[in-house]
């Protein structure tokens, strides 16, 4: 009888291990997972203010058909949040092209990246890891 009670024992223990493995991993990719959706949230909202400037008459401070002159800083006034650090990487008349860099190791081991392509009438993502 004692032996049966050691075996369930120790089989108790390792179930437990296991359970609490499984869940922490879980968790990390929850976390990995709500931090990129987040970024791309962000990214989105600095997309369509990047389209407004665009469509904005030079008189209020737009571009007027163009993103030439454009800056980060007349899309935010804060480039650092919680969720992650945003830059302004590339500004062309048609273009411009945002990236965002998350908080949380991605599947790789770093920050998760998401760059973010902005045209006049439509914008795409590209999830770097």
């Amino acid at each position: 009888m004692g032996q049966q009670q050691l075996l369930l024992i120790i089989l108790g223990v390792i179930v437990v291990g296991i359970a609490v493995a499984v869940g922490i991993t879980m968790f990390q990719d929850n976390a990995i997972s709500a931090n990129r959706d987040a970024v791309t949230n962000d990214l989105v909202n600095l997309s369509a203010r990047a389209q407004q400037y665009y469509r904005r008459p030079t008189a209020l401070g737009g571009g007027q058909g163009t993103f030439t002159g454009m800056v980060l800083g007349s899309l935010t006034t804060k480039p650092i949040n919680a969720n992650g650090t945003y830059v302004l990487t590339s500004v062309a008349a048609q273009q411009i092209v945002l990236d965002g860099t998350g908080t949380e190791d991605g599947d790789d081991g770093n920050f998760i990246s998401v760059t973010m392509t902005v045209l006049s009438d439509s914008s795409y993502v590209v999830f770097n890891n």
